[in-house]
């Protein structure tokens, strides 16, 4: 599958759980509004949308642009062995965010003239077709049947986590502190390499390289 289409596939599996008339999830995140005819959709871009180095809440442009990650991947994926320059990465990422942005908006508009309040995989599969991309549904709709195959089975584990005794809360709690607990060792132990530099700096005597510093 080439990058559109993989694009617009994903713009289909993202429905799979549906969203509110008006609004379609993109990116595995929450959406934002298709306001009509002019409208463009809203994307939550998550924890990879944000560019690496990045620091703070993301910005307004980064709400409305599918995340840099997941392009990156794409693009590796499609052609690993080409060095790709930033701007070009870019201008993908745009014109990618301006092609969700096109199909949202039609299927916006055939969700409304169904009476209906959520946008679902088959408003967007008829706004393919209608903006001349017919060719992209097969991919899209076997996608899509994936995507509705991977949630079942989260279901059914939730559901057998559930009958263990083990609620989701209890989970999510564990999971927490498991990461507080490695969050903690990870700042022992650069207090602990501080330490030893400081050390070796009074005394004069060289540092030990970190054992698990690359050899070059």
């Amino acid at each position: 599958m080439d990058g559109s289409r993989q694009i617009s596939a994903s713009v289909v599996s993202s429905t799979s759980s549906g969203s509110s008339s008006g609004r379609v999830n993109m990116a595995g995140g929450g959406g934002g509004g298709t306001g009509g005819a002019g409208g463009s959709s809203g994307m939550n871009p998550g924890g990879p949308g944000v560019s690496a180095g990045a620091v703070g809440a993301p910005t307004e442009e980064d709400e409305l642009t599918i995340p840099r990650a997941a392009m990156n991947k794409m693009l590796k994926e499609l052609l690993p062995n080409v060095r790709i320059a930033n701007e070009s990465r870019e201008l993908v990422l745009n014109c990618c965010s301006e092609f969700i942005h096109y199909i949202a908006t039609q299927a916006n508009e055939i969700c409304n003239q169904h009476h209906k309040k959520t946008i679902n995989a088959e408003h967007i599969l008829t706004a393919l077709e209608k903006l001349g991309f017919k060719e992209y549904c097969d991919d899209a709709q076997r996608v899509f049947a994936d995507c509705k195959e991977v949630a079942a089975k989260r279901r059914k584990q939730s559901s057998r986590l559930e009958h263990l005794g083990v609620p989701e809360e209890e989970l999510l709690r564990q999971q927490q502190e498991l990461f507080a607990k490695a969050r903690q060792e990870q700042a022992e132990q650069q207090q602990q390499d501080w330490a030893s530099i400081q050390q070796a700096a009074v005394t004069g005597l060289p540092i030990a390289p970190d054992s698990d510093e690359d050899e070059y």
